[in-house]
């Protein structure tokens, strides 16, 4: 009965640990996203802060662009993400479907897991899903050049599969691809 009792003890132990990592982890501030492909040296750079140029009176101030945002993954995603990263090494496409399906059902409006779904699309000659999937990244990436450019070359690759060229470079022409 004593054994039982220090077994569970035991267990309780490591149970707090695991829930206090848990909560740790969760409080952790989440890293840009950097697609696979993606080398660090081709990371966005920060442009300098001009000081605005001065205004003679009467002269309207001009207009704030539109706000820039930049598209992370969570932690629970990120681990996901990577988890069907080697899923797709191994082979096991279907696996690493249905993992980045469970990232989907996380954050279904994060641009990142359908660029992710859909490179996974085309890797399984599915050029029709992964035009889907480019879509909605691209509709969702709005703000966020960088998202907008990959998911873009994902639209214009499964274009190309499907042999549809002119509107892979109409894609390819847009302002967020440059």
């Amino acid at each position: 009965m004593v054994q039982i009792g220090r077994s569970l003890t035991r267990a309780c132990a490591a149970l707090a640990a695991l829930a206090a990592a848990m909560l740790l982890g969760a409080c952790a501030t989440p890293v840009p996203y950097r697609s696979p492909s993606q080398a660090p040296s081709q990371a966005p750079s920060q442009a300098p802060t001009q000081a605005p140029a001065a205004r003679t009176p009467g002269e309207a101030a001009p207009r704030p662009g539109p706000p820039t945002r930049s598209n992370q993954l969570s932690p629970a995603t990120r681990s996901l993400v990577s988890q069907a990263h080697a899923q797709i090494a191994h082979g096991d496409l279907p696996a690493a479907s249905s993992t980045l399906d469970r990232a989907l059902r996380i954050e279904p409006n994060n641009p990142l897991l359908w660029i992710e779904l859909g490179r996974l699309r085309l890797a399984e000659s599915d050029a029709h899903q992964a035009e889907g999937c480019g879509r909605k990244a691209l509709a969702l990436a709005s703000g966020d050049r960088g998202t907008q450019g990959l998911a873009g070359r994902l639209l214009a690759d499964a274009l190309r599969a499907q042999g549809r060229n002119q509107a892979a470079h109409k894609i390819e022409s847009q302002p967020y691809m440059h």
